[in-house]
C-alpha cells in the first residue's frame, strides 16, 4: 500500500506479464463500497445460513439429510456469492459454519485496487492515459447499448448471407457516427458536459469523474447561455421532428398548381440548424 502514499496510481513489474506494463490503481471510495457491500452480503449470508442451521436442529425426529441440507445452502451461497468466505460442515442431520476471517482480510487488503495491463511503451502511452484508455470503453458499451435500447432502437433480424450481414452492420455503425456527431454539435442545447473531452485530459485518471462548473449550471438552471431550455437528445430530435414540408394547394381552385412551404422555425430548431451548420 505504500506505493500510494503520494499518488493514487503506480507502475509495476511482474515476471508473469514480461512484455507488458502493469499500471495499478487505488481509489477509496471504490475501497469503501467495496468493503460496506462485503459486510452487507455476509450478514445477509450469515443470516439465511442460521436459518438452515436452526431448521437442520429442530428435525430431531426426522433429520434433514446431507443432501437436502447442501441443496439448501447451496441456494444461498448462489444468491449472495459469499462462499469463498464461510467454512461450512455438512453432514447427516447437521449442519454448521464459520466465517473464513483469514480469507476476508487477504480480500479487504486489495479493496480499491485494480489493475490495468497494457503491451504499449511508455513513450507511446503513459501511465495515466493508459488507464484514460482504459476507462474509455465506455463509449463502447454506450455505443452497443444505443444501438438495441436507448436511440437508434436497431431491431434484431435474421440474416441468411454474409453480404447482409455486413450491410446491416455497416447500416448501425453509420446510424451511430452521424449520432455521435450530432450529439459534439448540439452539446451546447443539451445536458452534455462540452468540456468533457478537454477535462478528461487534465484530471486524475482513477478518481471519479466530476462535471464542470458549466454542466452544473446547465443542469441547475435548466437553461442554455442562450436562454433556451436544456434538452435530452431524445426530447431535441422531437422537437426538431416537428420541422415540415408541406404540399399546399388553393382550396379555391382544385385544379391549380401546388407548392411547397415549409414550417416556420421555433428559437430551439433555428439554434440547432445553427449548431449543425443547415
Amino acid at each position: 500500500m505504500s506505493l500510494f502514499d503520494q499518488k493514487d496510481l503506480a507502475e509495476i513489474h511482474s515476471p508473469e506479464f514480461p512484455s507488458e506494463r502493469l499500471v495499478a490503481c487505488f481509489n477509496p471510495l471504490l475501497a469503501e463500497q467495496r468493503r460496506r457491500k462485503r459486510g452487507e452480503l455476509l450478514k445477509g449470508t450469515e443470516r439465511e445460513l442460521q436459518r438452515i442451521s436452526k431448521e437442520v436442529a429442530r428435525r430431531t425426529q426426522k433429520p434433514l439429510g446431507k443432501d437436502e441440507i447442501g441443496k439448501k445452502v447451496g441456494k444461498v451461497i448462489g444468491r449472495f456469492k459469499m462462499g469463498k468466505h464461510f467454512i461450512l460442515t455438512i453432514e447427516e442431520g447437521h449442519f454448521s459454519y464459520i466465517r473464513n476471517e483469514e480469507g476476508i482480510r487477504r480480500e479487504e487488503a486489495l479493496d480499491g485496487i485494480y489493475v490495468v495491463r497494457t503491451s504499449e511503451p511508455t513513450e507511446r502511452l503513459s501511465g495515466q492515459d493508459t488507464v484514460r484508455s482504459y476507462k474509455d470503453l465506455t463509449h463502447v458499451e454506450r455505443a452497443f447499448r444505443s444501438f438495441k435500447g436507448i436511440d437508434l432502437l436497431v431491431r434484431p433480424i435474421w440474416h441468411r448471407t454474409e453480404d447482409h450481414v455486413r450491410a446491416h452492420i455497416f447500416l448501425c455503425m453509420l446510424a451511430y457516427y452521424v449520432e455521435w456527431h450530432m450529439r459534439k454539435a448540439l452539446a451546447p442545447l443539451l445536458f452534455d458536459d462540452e468540456e468533457l473531452d478537454e477535462n478528461r485530459k487534465k484530471r486524475d485518471p482513477v478518481k471519479p469523474a466530476k462535471p464542470s462548473d458549466s454542466a452544473k449550471k446547465k443542469k441547475a438552471s435548466h437553461l442554455t447561455s442562450d436562454g433556451l431550455a436544456v434538452q435530452s437528445f431524445d426530447t431535441l430530435m422531437v422537437e426538431l421532428g416537428n420541422r415540415c414540408r408541406n404540399r399546399c394547394q388553393i382550396k379555391s381552385d382544385p385544379k391549380g398548381p401546388t407548392f411547397y412551404q415549409l414550417t416556420e422555425m421555433s428559437p430551439l430548431q433555428q439554434r440547432a440548424f445553427q449548431l449543425l451548420g443547415l
